[in-house]
Parts: structure tokens; C-alpha cells; sequence
């Protein structure tokens, strides 16, 4: 699956950071991750880090896929609103996610002190109002998110401007939320779970899966076989292949990144992440070395031919409108590209078993814009049900929500 088009940043800045041997032999273990990017990463790390044997296969070069694309905009906010969920879901279980994903920040927090070099930064995350028609929304999710306990602040169009140099109906300033480089984070915990102990062989595509009564039976494309206890399907929006119908609808979302701005990059920019109520939405983030990384123009195509001809045109009309926001700013793309995404009907995303595979298939679909986020909270939640223990999440996040 051809999953980004044109010169996804990290990618570009950092090479081809760590090779894996490719499975040639029968292997046995606990647990057979199938992903190498970051939410394998992260599954394999929470697995290993308590003990179970592990061995992570992924088809391509490890990160090599959405990871190198994603622009990596950690948040607890979720694409759906907290006022939205709650009327779907209750307001319990609205605000379990949103709690969740704050908490999966601070645990991301921690394993990038441990593998460090990441270029993890906490910053703030300011969400605006597209339209005047927007206000009335983003004020009632304001007094929803304060009555969980959030640190937030409302902002009124004055505000806004005299803050941030932009001019937006209202806002809500969130505290918590980081960055960091996806692909750099992916490639080094590998490593590091390579040294502890993990197997980590890429260039290693899982051709057939036959879940058994006490096992699976993984064969790989060069007909190596492994045999697990359970198997945790990482593959990103590649994982869809393996049922019965499609849970997420792929789509394509476009980013550039600047030359360093250096002393032209305004601290009201640095430590922030922005976004906009519309959708698809704009986004943009800095760098560790000070460039503007911007995103968004999101759209249904999910032909690789023809995301790669429209790079360049979106990156253009991105920077357009950055620049309709803060015409200040002289901006150039000097890299650009695209990726594949994907979107749940509800926003959250899909963790654990699917009736069609049997209990000891889980899977991993941290899907939207919330990915690494889900994918660091899921890992937890993956790992209660292989030890057959429960989890506040795994109701919510289960494949038979949407039915209820």
C-alpha cells in the first residue's frame, strides 16, 4: 500500500535511521506485532517493558510508512467534540477518552526522556473559530471541557489578536498538547527494543493469518513461519485488509515544511500548536529547528497517482492560507508532501479483537488525527486484554460500539 507522496520532512532530515534483518527462519513468542511504525512501536514497548516476548514484523523499511508522513501534533483533543461524544456516549465515557488521551501525553513524555534525540516538546495547542457561525459551539465545548477539570482558557476575538497576531471570532487555549518527530521516535524505540531483547525484522510482509485455538499462525512472504500466543495487527490503514468490511474511510492530507525561520519565526508560534474548528481543518506546528510545518486540505482521494499530482497545488494553497492568517509572514515550502489517514464514523478509534478474527487477533486502528495519542493509550489497552485483565477503555474503543 503506497501510503504518502512527495518528501515527507522527517523522512528527508533523517534518512534511513536503522536496518532490520528480514525474517528468514521460524520463530515462536508471545505476542507477533505486524507494524514497524510508531503504533507497533509503542504496542511492542508497553509488551516488552512487562515482560512478554515479542517479535515485530513490518513489510517495509520500520517507519517507512505513515510514520515518516505524519506530522505528529500530539493532543488530548479529539477531532470529535467532547460536547458531541457525550451525546453519543454519555458524558462519562466522553470525558474517559479525553482524559485518556491527555494522559497518553504524559506517558509519551516519559518514553521520549528514556530514548531521547526525539525532538519532544510540550507546547500548547490553540483552536480557533473558522466562522462567527462556529462561536456558539466552541463556547459550549469550552464550558464542557472546564467542567471536567481541563486547563483551558476561552478567548475572545480581541484576544485572539493581541495574543497571537491572527484575527479568529474566539479560540480555546489548551495547555496540554506536544510535538515531536514521528519517525525519529519509531526508529530509535525499535532500536531499543532490539537491544532488550524484541525481535525486529523488517522487509517481512505477513501473507496469511490463521488464528487458532491456542495460537496463530503467522506466514510470512518468504514463507517463514511464527507462532504466537496472540498477534497485535499495527499495519496502520493497511489493517482493514484483514476484515471482513471496511471500519474507516481512507483519505489523503497534504503538509509543508519551511526552511528554518529562525529569527523570523514569532514566539507566538513556538510551543503552539494551531488548528481551526472547519473541516478539514488547517494546522500548523514548528520544529525542533524552528521551521513551520503546515497541514491540512484534507480530501477523499486514496489513488496514490493522483495524490501525488495535487502535492504541490495544496501545498499552495496552504501557504495561501497561512498567509491570509498572518500576512507578516514570508513562507516557502521547502518540502512537501502527502499521506494517507484515516477516519472512524465517531473519531475515536479501534482497539482490541474483531469477531471475525478471534480473540487472540487484536487490533491497533488509531485512526484520525489523534494517532500516536491513541496509539500510546491503546498500548495499554491491548496489553490488559492479552493478560485477560479489564480496562476502563476497552467498551469504548471496541469494533461493536458503532452497533449499540
Amino acid at each position: 500500500m503506497d501510503l504518502k507522496s512527495g518528501y515527507p520532512f522527517w523522512a528527508v532530515r533523517n534518512g534511513l535511521m536503522h536496518a532490520f534483518p528480514k525474517l528468514d527462519r521460524d520463530l515462536r513468542c508471545d505476542v507477533l506485532v505486524l507494524g514497524g511504525g510508531i503504533t507497533g512501536a509503542l504496542i511492542a514497548d508497553e509488551l516488552v517493558a512487562h515482560g512478554h516476548d515479542v517479535v515485530v514484523l513490518e513489510q517495509r523499511d520500520v517507519a517507512w510508512g505513515s510514520s515518516a508522513a505524519s506530522t505528529a501534533l500530539l493532543q488530548y483533543e479529539i477531532d470529535t467534540h467532547l460536547v458531541d461524544l457525550a451525546q453519543r456516549y454519555g458524558e462519562d465515557d466522553a470525558a474517559l477518552a479525553y482524559r485518556a488521551c491527555g494522559e497518553a501525553i504524559d506517558l509519551l513524555a516519559g518514553i521520549a526522556r528514556e530514548v531521547r534525540d526525539v525532538d519532544f516538546e510540550r507546547t500548547g495547542s490553540l483552536y480557533y473559530a473558522s466562522r462567527q457561525h462556529d462561536v456558539p459551539a466552541l463556547r459550549d465545548e469550552y464550558v464542557a471541557r472546564r467542567r471536567h477539570g481541563f486547563d483551558i482558557e476561552y478567548l475572545d476575538e480581541p484576544t485572539v489578536q493581541a495574543r497571537y497576531g491572527f484575527q479568529a471570532p474566539a479560540a480555546l487555549l489548551s495547555a496540554q498538547a506536544a510535538q515531536v518527530d514521528p519517525y525519529r521516535f519509531a526508529s530509535r524505540l525499535l532500536a531499543r527494543l532490539a537491544r532488550r531483547g524484541a525481535g525486529v525484522y523488517d522487509r517481512s510482509t505477513i501473507v496469511d493469518l490463521q488464528a487458532r485455538s491456542r495460537d496463530v499462525l503467522a506466514t510470512t512472504d518468504a514463507g517463514a513461519q511464527v507462532r504466537a500466543r496472540h498477534v497485535v495487527v499495527a499495519a496502520g490503514y493497511a489493517s482493514q485488509h484483514w476484515l471482513p468490511k471496511r471500519v474507516a474511510r481512507n483519505r489523503s492530507s497534504y503538509a509543508f515544511v519551511t526552511d528554518p525561520l529562525d529569527d523570523d519565526l514569532p514566539e507566538r508560534l513556538a510551543r503552539l500548536l494551531v488548528w481551526e474548528t472547519a473541516r478539514p481543518y488547517l494546522y500548523l506546528r514548528t520544529t525542533g529547528d524552528r521551521r513551520l510545518l503546515i497541514g491540512g486540505e484534507d480530501d477523499s482521494i486514496d489513488v496514490p497517482a493522483r495524490r501525488d499530482a495535487r502535492v504541490d497545488k495544496k501545498a499552495r494553497r496552504l501557504m495561501k492560507r497561512v498567509h491570509a492568517l498572518w500576512p507578516e509572514l514570508d513562507l516557502q515550502p521547502t518540502f512537501a508532501w502527502a499521506g494517507t489517514f484515516a477516519e472512524t464514523e465517531d473519531g475515536l478509534p479501534f482497539f482490541g479483537p474483531h469477531p471475525a478474527t478471534g480473540p487472540r487477533v487484536h487490533y491497533a486502528m488509531a485512526y484520525g488525527g489523534n494517532g500516536i495519542t491513541y496509539s500510546m493509550l491503546g498500548a495499554g489497552l491491548l496489553r490488559a486484554g492479552i493478560e485477560r485483565r479489564r480496562h476502563p477503555l476497552t467498551r469504548l474503543f471496541a469494533f461493536d460500539r458503532l452497533d449499540r
